[in-house]
């Protein structure tokens, strides 16, 4: 978008166009309910609730912009055929929202893109393309499309109507939570977060709102810093729904008047959360969806103006999407268990003679150490000529501390164990 269109569209009336679009979703977006989160309440010191978007109709808050950008469209627009590019949640959106419509959509995926996305956007009747790596290459290609084929381009996250959108998810926290004191927001190519802060900052400009991103996908950094949008070298995160190179222009020009703190997270603390919530709280969410979430425990640190504010915090994150494949959500499972230490896998190296299996195994069972898996292999061991054999041990624990309860056990019975992980 050039400086034009962006000092353009930063004069309209946004509290009238937030109206606007709340009314155009009403009876297709759900008002996602708020949800008390007392296991986060007590990690963090502060009243938690969430707001779950990955409830949404199509599982994200990308309806919302969607719906309302195509709902602006007039009939001839319509009938030029919509086109877009999506890592998934978006694709969904515009798929369904053209459907709603009646207009024909086709839009560009990275081939990084799960299954479960391409599947789902399918099954809304739209054409899917998968056309490069990351996000940036799948935008420059729907817009090429739309240049040749004369289609109407919907942005995924830098349009004014996309933005109102996800804005409405504001207006809905400040009419449930009239005493919320910050907003957490996932940022990728900023539609949500530029939203959500422009409809809480015109309506109740108190309440504080902070981005947060992974470590992996500092576009936003790197353009807070420099004053200016800079495209990020590389992005490396599971959060495939933030992993965007290039912010928007007018979403940056947005949330550098409105934001007030931007946090980072790593990988860790994302499987985390997705873990904490499918245990807790019984909700499936992905990895872009979990990383507000994910800020959470970090916003005393690393958010200025959220620790130096007074009095108590009514924190509100935004899940922004639970479409979430059944292999990754496995992995993400695993990852979070061994962070946790629910899964300690150690190898140890045993004299070549009958019994000394059963030996450890008796130790494992004592300590109450549940086995997931054995290699007891004679040629691991470290001399192949001595009377040894490696044995590697996979089991699930309670913790930390039962961890080191299982391996001084095993010490003490004249074992070696070195933990794998």
């Amino acid at each position: 978008m050039d400086q034009k269109d962006v000092i353009k569209n930063l004069q309209r009336d946004h509290a009238e166009e937030l109206k606007l679009a709340a009314k155009r979703l009403k009876g297709t977006a759900h008002h996602t309910r708020i949800i008390e989160s007392p296991i986060l309440s007590e990690m963090t010191g502060h009243k938690v609730l969430l707001k779950p978007e990955n409830l949404q109709v199509t599982g994200s808050f990308k309806i919302r912009g969607a719906y309302n950008k195509i709902a602006s469209l007039s009939d001839e627009e319509l009938a030029r055929g919509i086109v877009t590019a999506s890592a998934g949640n978006h694709a969904q959106g515009v798929a369904y929202a053209a459907r709603e419509r009646g207009a024909k959509a086709t839009i560009c995926m990275p081939q990084i893109t799960p299954p479960l996305k391409v599947d789902a956007t399918k099954a809304y009747g739209a054409d899917v393309v998968l056309h490069g790596d990351v996000f940036d290459e799948a935008a420059a290609y729907a817009q090429r499309l739309s240049d040749e084929q004369g289609m109407i381009f919907v942005p995924p996250f830098d349009d004014y109507e996309v933005i109102c959108g996800q804005g409405t998810i504001g207006l809905e926290i400040l009419e449930d939570v009239p005493d919320v004191t910050d907003v957490v927001v996932p940022l990728g190519g900023g539609g949500l977060g530029a939203g959500v802060a422009l409809a809480i900052k015109t309506f109740k400009p108190e309440v504080r709102v902070i981005g947060a991103i992974p470590e992996g996908s500092p576009a936003f950094l790197n353009s807070f810093r420099a004053g200016r949008v800079v495209e990020a070298e590389q992005v490396v995160t599971s959060a495939e729904g933030v992993a965007v190179k290039h912010p928007g222009d007018l979403t940056f020009a947005l949330l550098n008047e409105f934001l007030d703190d931007l946090v980072t997270v790593t990988e860790r603390d994302i499987n985390e959360m997705i873990l904490l919530m499918l245990e807790r709280h019984k909700l499936v969410v992905e990895a872009a969806g979990a990383v507000s979430l994910a800020a959470l425990e970090h916003l005393n640190l690393r958010s200025r103006k959220f620790a130096a504010a007074p009095g108590p915090h009514v924190v509100v994150p935004i899940l922004s999407g639970g479409n979430i494949d059944t292999v990754t959500m496995g992995a993400v499972i695993q990852k979070g268990m061994i962070a946790r230490g629910r899964i300690m896998n150690f190898e140890v190296e045993l004299p070549d003679t009958p019994g000394q299996l059963v030996k450890v195994a008796t130790l494992l069972a004592e300590q109450r150490a549940n086995v997931i898996a054995l290699d007891h292999d004679q040629f691991k061991a470290s001399g192949h000529y001595t009377n040894a054999v490696s044995l590697g041990v996979t089991v699930e624990t309670n913790g930390p501390d039962h961890i080191d309860k299982i391996l001084a056990a095993l010490r003490a019975a004249g074992f070696q164990p070195r933990r794998v992980y």
